[in-house]
């Protein structure tokens, strides 16, 4: 089944539920409908135990270009417009991309992304919170903030000094350096690089395979490294010892074993 919001189609295929941003024209720059649809597909997907793993891929030749500012502000300039009062971007981030991007990093279903041409602003950020990101070779991997004039948002001052070192987010955050998706994976940003042909297949081909492990444990290690970074090693103990009271009790964990003794591929269920 497939179903179409504002640019985002939203599909299940088995266990993999997909999200497509459609919106071509614009190089599938994010708007407000758009970042509200994905919030709330995200955190139903959670609660979804059909739902194994995200898939997020885009429309045309490139993956998101960013936040459509343009937009926003060809239809501010409206009749009928009262400008926002100063502090209405600190107001208004929380509840869309400052929530968003934080939603596909604790989903406890591994993420998939699979990304062409332009990767850039609150579309690099999307693609750094996967868990895995499908690059293809000759993307465009950019920061433009600083060349516009205002400060990051969506956490790119959090994600790109843990994925590619200070040094490197320094380099694309404050001199707004482009990188191709080849030099992305090099560096720590990505997990594959392809050619773009072959993004969707490769991306899809991972996807599947996610889906097709052992949902809980997956959603309990994934939990683990994220916490990983703020825990003293005696608390991330503490959580390895939590979450692995809760993945023995599995019908996954049972079903490993018996393949693991009868000496077989494992068939888990995602329970």
């Amino acid at each position: 089944m497939t179903e179409r919001g504002a640019h985002v189609r939203v599909s299940q295929a088995g266990g993999v539920l997909r999200f497509h941003l459609d919106k071509p024209a614009k190089r599938n720059a994010l708007d407000d409908d758009m970042v509200e649809l994905l919030i709330d597909a995200i955190d139903a997907a959670g609660r979804e135990e059909s739902v194994r793993a995200i898939l997020l891929t885009a429309e045309g030749d490139h993956f998101c270009s960013g936040f459509d500012i343009v937009g926003r502000n060809a239809a501010s300039r409206g009749d009928d417009h009262v400008k926002p009062r100063i502090g209405s971007i600190q107001r208004r981030l929380p509840s869309q991309g400052h929530r968003l991007i934080p939603l596909l990093g604790t989903v406890q279903v591994p993420v998939v992304v699979a990304a062409r041409g332009w990767v850039a602003g609150v579309g690099l950020h999307l693609a750094a919170a996967a868990d895995f990101l499908v690059l293809a070779e000759n993307a465009t991997v950019w920061e433009p903030y600083a060349q516009r004039g205002f400060t990051p948002d969506t956490g790119g001052t959090w994600l790109l000094p843990r994925l590619v070192g200070v040094q490197r987010a320094r380099e694309l955050l404050l001199r707004g350096t482009r990188i191709t998706g080849a030099t992305a994976v090099e560096w720590g940003l990505g997990h594959v690089a392809v050619p773009a042909s072959d993004v969707d297949s490769v991306a899809v081909a991972l996807a599947e395979e996610l889906a097709a492990g052992p949902t809980v444990t997956l959603g309990l290690t994934k939990w683990m490294l994220q916490v990983a970074g703020e825990n003293s090693f005696d608390q991330q103990l503490r959580a390895e010892a939590f979450a692995m009271e809760l993945s023995s009790r599995s019908e996954d964990f049972r079903e490993g074993l018996a393949a693991f003794l009868e000496k077989r591929t494992p068939g888990f269920t995602g329970r």
